[in-house]
């Protein structure tokens, strides 16, 4: 072990975006917790303040910055580390560590790069080095030729022959990468490429092999071990964060098997990694032959997979490794009775399917390729790769329930939906089941295993026999009894992964699903059907299991646990996939509230299924149940578990929506009643409660006929914002400001009847939007928080810019923003978390809406303000003695800006525009003196650059307009140059502001603007929409979607570009201080 390392740095990912999200605060609290454990003091630097890591207690000082070369070497500077961490900060952390290894920094300060050295991680980062580095010692790698232009890489590629893959070296899940069938299509992706690194790998495309993967360990003693293999249901071309992957393989031989862990181990030890990394491979469906993809040199996200899946902490281990202990010195810490170099064998199948959240953007491109797309990712564990799968499907959030009986897809041609895969391609095997497509065909049109297939082929025919018995059931489920073979029917069912839903509906048993679900659950309890708890055994039966991570299954016959039935326990519900509008503040929420259960004398039971997150993690709980968090399964939990209560105001959406149905099955749940979160979650009653005290809303009204809205519209005039019930497009809400753009909104709702009314509400335009977060007891508030945000309403709260505590409200506003809320507390009479949002003009207030739970800025406040709102809910839901704070606590002489994260780059063809509906990926939050300070940090933080020189402008209406007068001013007396389109340009001329006409495309004129962004004559981009419409897609969506495309920093909203712009103006980089959380 390395004597001298006294403090340690370790740099964070950030932002959560496409690519790199919730498994590297996974890893770095791993990491931290590693380091604690040794007595060495740690440094972190990461700006994402919704994390875990970024808590009190995970690292000694944290440093809310943005993780670039520039901020990393003035922390090391201050703090003068011994060792630096590079590996548990995704691919943001590893390139910044190569920068500053290059520039001499490390060497500078006398810093040690523990773990993998930096001359490992550029050979396995730079393409022609690795394919040079593997050819020493004789393993194939896909041949390909690093280009650094668009003609080198035209002739790259047809030496090699179409079709070939294209992808930019230094880059983060297959960013600016794809596949090419010709030269025009090679043009096109090249340029993306460029944009992004200044290589470019031309490669040879081997599409319908199969993808495995290996997840390796060495330590500097040259120990190895291999801890997971997993194998991608999809084949190679679709990249690997996109596809559904099981793990253990099923489907390689044993040769396979064994002579790909053989080649792993050699390659890590030939490279000289230290600690953790991945290998994946191609292979050869027919023949052995195999090549080797990419080896990655970090923990990556199936790193955090595969410690989820076999129960070996990996990013534990590695941190350990880095410290240069052997594997022979450590325990594994969960099953607490191996030592890490044993490997784990599994005794059942792990399923990851990611999650899309395609719809929540104008004109994406929906098909899969080697780009990554998704924003989160499920992990579902069973005994069968059926049972697996189904409850994967049903975990993604999508409206599925499983593989079979879900609402019918429309599909025009079948044999093009398999070819080209998309985001539902695996129910698109499902619907050609249906149609009568076999096996064979199948596999030739999608390439995917028949193992695999003729496994889903299975659950189909299950599918048909509960429809045959459907009769059969119906009258057993209501007289008793059983007829023969259908207690056989229903366990194989339930073997397989079918839902009591599934079978309820495959059965035809009536049209109120939810009761023939229930008449399901009561019948197959009656047989005796019910699921048995097992614990992850990964030790091949050489040593007893110890370990408090659960699964349920029905291929077992008796539970690995015993209970104490002592009602002692406190079950916590998670908050599922990561998704956009519920991801890592919600993981923070819930391991808060499970420290807070387990430090005040209770059983902390936990259910969750994300395998990126700390709350799955083995020692966060008492118990952990990795399971579904469906109404079935949880009552299956709860009613093994006898818990003292639930709690489900912490975990977002999803456990809020079970509170009623939990209810009415007699279950505790703790906090605020259900019936309260019920009277506030339904318009109607929500809305009549506000009239009865006396609290201002926008108007609103919900209407089933065009007449009826064409009406209230004429009332209240335009802009409306309407929310459709039920929607086909996944278009969940829109502002609509005129009579066309309404009616072609409505079209794509589809349905406007009386089963599904529409909600349309009047929008009040240029009106400040503020939040409440508070906590309170038996209706009386004890802490509250009140944010403003930056951009006026029109921008969903999740991806606005929000300022706490507030800069710019009126004393008055705040004292009745104050008044109405204690009004609401005690009328839902809230015991627990609650969020409030408010819309402000003027000082005329008027309530948007109420979420009794926590909401997505409560870690934001909650480590502004260093108090923390989770632990006092929780204390507040078990019934303890808490005191209601100092008031003090509300006097702050500094400011916290959090800034969102968007993840356009990855969306081929969505337009990067914000509006009523939530489109960013994740956040960061920065603390300054002032506001500038603040904003500066946070922009900076979410990948924004100091433009040097030249900024495009095309300012929207004429109120937009005037809005960034202001700021244009400013930007010329800093001495930049502005370039404007049209009706900008006049305004800025007749204002006295300098700058130069540019034209759109489609203009004659010279220079032209889409030709100035290719060039990279421009440095920043300010594009506004004249108004909230989707269908100014034509010139300014270029503009926008070029800037995207090129890397060009863009800003779309009046209020956002002008506090940037003026915090840039009045400061640069080296005024910000460098100053640590404990130091504000």
């Amino acid at each position: 072990m390395l004597k001298e390392i006294k403090k340690v740095l370790l740099l964070g990912s950030g932002a959560l975006k496409i690519g790199e999200a919730g498994e590297f605060d996974y890893s770095g609290s791993q990491a931290l917790k590693a380091m604690r454990e040794e007595g060495i003091s740690t440094v972190l630097i990461n700006p994402n303040i919704a994390t875990v890591q970024t808590s009190e207690g995970s690292a000694d000082q944290i440093y809310f910055l943005p993780v670039t070369p520039f901020f990393v070497e003035k922390v090391i500077a201050k703090e003068r580390p011994d060792g630096i961490l590079l590996s548990f900060g995704g691919q943001t952390a590893l390139n910044c560590g190569v920068e500053l290894y290059k520039s001499g920094i490390f060497e500078k300060y006398g810093v040690q790069v523990l773990g993998t050295p930096v001359q490992a991680i550029i050979d396995t980062e730079d393409r022609e080095l690795f394919v040079r580095k593997l050819d020493e010692i004789d393993v194939r790698t896909i041949k390909s030729h690093a280009v650094d232009n668009i003609a080198d890489a035209r002739k790259a590629a047809s030496e090699l022959g179409y079709p070939v893959i294209i992808r930019a070296a230094y880059a983060l899940g297959g960013l600016g990468s794809g596949f090419c069938d010709n030269e025009t299509e090679l043009d096109a992706l090249a340029e993306k490429a460029f944009a992004f690194s200044p290589q470019v790998l031309v490669e040879k495309s081997l599409r319908g092999w199969k993808e495995v993967e290996y997840e390796v360990v060495r330590d500097c003693h040259d120990n190895c071990i291999t801890v997971c293999n997993m194998e991608n249901f999809d084949p190679l071309g679709i990249h690997t964060g996109e596809s559904i992957v099981v793990a253990p393989s099923q489907t390689l031989t044993n040769s396979e098997y064994h002579k790909l862990r053989e080649l792993a181990i050699r390659i890590i030890r030939h490279i000289g990694i230290v600690g953790e990394c991945n290998v994946q491979y191609a292979l050869d469906p027919e023949s052995e032959d195999y090549r080797v993809i990419e080896v990655n040199a970090r923990l990556s996200r199936s790193s955090a997979l595969a410690s989820k899946a076999t129960g070996y902490p990996l990013a534990f281990i590695a941190a350990k490794l880095g410290l240069g202990y052997g594997l022979f010195d450590l325990k594994n810490s969960v099953t607490r009775s191996t030592s890490a170099f044993f490997e784990p064998a599994l005794d059942y199948v792990v399923c990851k399917i990611p999650r899309w959240d395609l719809g929540k953007f104008h004109g994406v491109d929906r098909e899969l390729g080697s780009s990554m797309k998704s924003v989160g990712e499920v992990m579902a564990i069973g005994r069968t790769f059926e049972e697996a799968i189904q409850k994967g499907l049903r975990m993604i959030g999508q409206g599925m329930h499983g593989f079979t009986e879900n609402k019918e897809l429309v599909i025009p041609d079948i044999d093009k939906a398999l070819r080209e895969p998309t985001d539902k391609r695996i129910f698109v095997i499902s619907k050609a089941f249906r149609a009568g497509y076999d096996v064979e065909r199948i596999h030739e049109l999608t390439k995917i295993d028949k193992w695999f297939l003729y496994k889903l082929e299975g659950i189909m025919q299950t599918s048909k026999d509960l429809k045959a018995a459907g009769a059969g059931i119906l009258s057993c489920a209501e007289h008793g009894g059983c007829q023969e073979g259908l207690d056989g029917l229903l366990r194989r069912a339930k073997v397989q992964g079918f839902s009591d839903f599934q079978i309820a509906r495959a059965a035809c048993l009536g049209d109120d699903m939810e009761e023939a679900a229930l008449k399901v659950r009561a019948f197959r309890k009656s047989l005796g059907i019910v699921p048995v708890v097992k614990q992850i055994d990964t030790l091949g039966a050489e040593y007893p299991a110890m370990t408090n991570y659960l699964y349920l299954t029905y291929k077992g016959c008796a539970d690995d646990i015993e209970y104490e039935n002592d009602g002692r326990s406190v079950v916590v519900l998670g908050s599922g996939a990561y998704r956009i509008g519920s991801s890592v503040e919600f993981d923070w929420c819930g391991v808060q509230a499970l420290n807070t259960v387990r430090s005040n004398g209770w059983r902390s039971v936990m259910i969750n299924y994300n395998p990126e997150t700390v709350s799955t993690d083995y020692d966060i709980c008492d118990r952990l149940y990795f399971d579904e968090l469906t109404f079935e399964r949880v009552m299956d939990i709860l009613e093994k578990e006898t818990p003292h209560g639930v709690i489900v105001s912490t975990g977002g959406q999803i456990p809020n929506n079970l509170a009623m149905r939990l209810d009415e099955q007699g279950m505790n749940i703790l906090g605020t009643s259900a019936r309260s979160i019920d009277n506030a979650e339904d318009r109607d009653k929500f809305s009549a409660m506000l009239d009865r005290i006396g609290v201002d809303q926008p108007q609103w009204r919900a209407l089933t006929s065009m007449e009826d809205i064409g009406a209230f519209v004429e009332e209240v005039g335009f802009p409306v914002l309407v929310r459709p019930s039920y929607v086909l497009s996944g278009a969940a809400m829109n502002v609509c400001s005129n009579h066309e753009e309404l009616e072609r909104f409505l079209k794509l709702a589809a349905d406007v009847s009386k089963k599904h009314p529409v909600v349309v509400s009047q929008f009040i335009e240029h009106a400040k939007e503020v939040e409440m977060d508070a906590v309170a007891r038996n209706g009386e508030i004890l802490v509250y928080a009140i944010s403003e945000h930056i951009e006026f309403a029109g921008v969903h709260s999740g991806d606005a810019t929000i300022q706490f505590p507030p800069q710019k409200l009126y004393v008055g506003t705040m004292r009745r923003i104050k008044r109405i809320s204690r009004q609401i507390a005690k009328e839902l009479e809230i015991s627990g978390p609650f969020n409030i949002q408010f819309l402000a003009r003027d000082n005329d207030i008027k309530v948007i809406e109420c979420n009794l739970r926590a909401s997505r800025s409560f870690p934001f406040v909650s480590k502004v303000l260093k108090y923390n709102f989770i632990e006092l809910a929780t204390k507040v839901m078990l019934g303890l003695d808490v005191q209601k704070p100092d008031t003090s606590l509300f006097d702050l002489d500094y400011v916290g800006i959090k800034a969102s994260q968007f993840s356009f780059n990855r969306l081929q063809k969505a337009d990067p525009v914000l509006g009523v509906d939530m489109a960013s990926t994740g956040e960061v939050g920065c603390i300054g003196e002032d506001s500038p300070c603040a904003v500066l940090k946070a922009m900076l933080s979410v990948g924004y650059r100091i433009p040097r020189k030249n900024i495009l402008l095309s300012t929207g209406n004429a109120k937009q307009k005037a809005e960034m007068l202001g700021a244009a001013k400013m930007l010329v007396e800093k001495g930049y140059k502005l370039f404007a389109t049209g009706g900008t340009s006049r305004f800025l001329t007749e204002q006295g502001v300098e700058n130069t006409l540019v034209y759109w495309p489609g203009e004659t004129g010279e220079p032209q603007a889409l030709e100035m962004l290719h060039r990279k004559e421009i440095d920043m981009v300010v594009n506004i929409p004249k108004n909230l419409t989707a269908g100014e897609l034509g010139n300014g969506y270029r503009i926008r979607r070029a800037a995207i495309d090129l890397n060009i920093p863009l800003l779309t909203n009046a209020r956002l570009a002008g506090a940037f712009i003026g915090a840039f103006c009045t400061m640069g980089p080296d005024d910000i201080a460098i100053r640590s959380w404990s130091e504000y």
